[in-house]
């Protein structure tokens, strides 16, 4: 009995991790749909910034926190890509329930180069986030059109926001 135990454990795990990327992959791809749901956030200067503001431009919106080691991954992605595309919006939502306190020391040494809004986790929720990091990219009409999981390559991205700005 405990042999075949032995062997059904690592099937299983084999199972649960093909699963998994399955899932990602699949999560990965999906376009939501329907209007982006809207926000008004704080930056790390306390000026608020309010999704609609922003009206006519794609926005990549990276939801992110301090305490997740990928998320740090995919800063020097961002601050490429906006040095690059300056007609697109770059934002950084951070998570954290500690807020500016721990965003904002964390921002400046990882030279962060986009702007960064002070966020929460139910916002994340309404996006679809399941985890961090996640991209969101809302076309100019202000419709979600892609949620993309884990860290995002620079060929990612410029596919996802050029797929966005070709419309549905």
């Amino acid at each position: 009995m405990r042999a075949s135990r032995e062997r059904a454990l690592p099937r299983r795990a084999r199972a649960l991790a093909l699963l998994a990327l399955l899932l990602a992959g699949c999560l990965a791809e999906e376009r939501p749909a329907g209007p982006a749901p809207p926000f008004t956030l704080p930056d790390l200067e306390g000026r608020e910034l309010a999704l609609a503001d922003l009206a006519g431009r794609t926005v990549v919106v990276d939801f992110w926190a301090t305490w997740c080691e990928p998320c740090k991954a995919q800063i020097p992605v961002l601050n490429r890509f906006q040095r690059e595309h300056p007609e697109v919006a770059v934002l950084g939502v951070a998570v954290d329930a500690d807020g500016l306190a721990v965003v904002e020391p964390f921002a400046r040494e990882h030279a962060i180069g986009y702007r960064v809004l002070l966020g929460s986790e139910s916002l994340a929720r309404e996006y679809g986030v399941p985890g961090f990091p996640a991209l969101v990219i809302v076309d100019a009409a202000g419709r979600l059109d892609s949620l993309h999981l884990g860290v995002v390559t620079p060929e990612a991205l410029e596919e996802a926001v050029v797929a966005a700005a070709d419309g549905p």
